[in-house]
């Protein structure tokens, strides 16, 4: 569980960087949306060593396993926390446990649904929400002119960043970071750090289309 959350910690990171290049100009968003997926003249990310447009299939497969394992693994874990305790505790006695990591599990079933509705948005059926399907910053200029989607987005987003927030403070204390009170309290400063970068952004550019900036 540990592992392939860092693995999608670090597509988010890359994510959030494609998507502030709306800042830059639309060519440049469009072209690296178009070379992720091979569509671009030198034939796209990785071109020649993989044919045009295979990479992003292998991306993709690579990434549903990454989720996949990740969410086995918290059904797995969480199955055997119950087997172990009961469906409850006699005496519950919350000390140092955050709220981000009492809610874990339900957030993580909230973000499923979104990362659904997501995909379908831009990837499953393109321009579902508004845009021409094959310029993506029309795409995303016609969502996020949406109130409503701004919103889900603002929540969503939140919420993932919630879930890193333990989640990778939990990896690096899976994985042997946690070594000492002063590593614990460095692991935390940091596991803050990169959830408020990723929520500051991704939510900079749909409110930048939202309050007009972007257009």
């Amino acid at each position: 569980m540990a592992v392939t959350g860092l693995i999608l910690i670090v597509f988010l990171l890359v994510h959030m960087y494609g998507n502030l290049k709306m800042f830059v100009g639309y060519e440049a968003f469009d072209h690296y949306a178009h070379w992720l997926k091979g569509k671009t003249s030198d034939g796209g990310i990785l071109a020649p060593i993989m044919p045009a447009g295979q990479f992003i299939w292998v991306f993709r497969a690579a990434l549903l396993l990454a989720i996949g394992l990740h969410i086995w693994s918290a059904a797995t874990l969480s199955a055997k926390t119950i087997k172990n305790r009961g469906d409850k505790y006699q005496v519950t006695k919350r000390q140092a446990q955050t709220y981000a990591s009492r809610t874990m599990r339900w957030g993580g079933v909230i973000i499923l649904f979104f990362v659904i509705f997501h995909l379908l948005q831009f990837t499953i059926v393109p321009g579902l929400t508004g845009g021409k399907a094959d310029e993506p910053h029309t795409m995303v200029i016609a969502s996020f002119q949406q109130w409503w989607i701004v919103v889900v987005y603002a929540v969503s987003i939140l919420l993932v960043c919630m879930h890193i927030r333990h989640g990778l403070w939990s990896a690096f204390a899976t994985l042997g970071a946690n070594v000492s009170g002063a590593a614990r309290k460095w692991l935390n400063y940091i596991a803050i750090f990169v959830a408020v970068v990723l929520y500051i952004g991704f939510m900079i550019m749909p409110l930048a289309v939202a309050f007009g900036f972007l257009k």
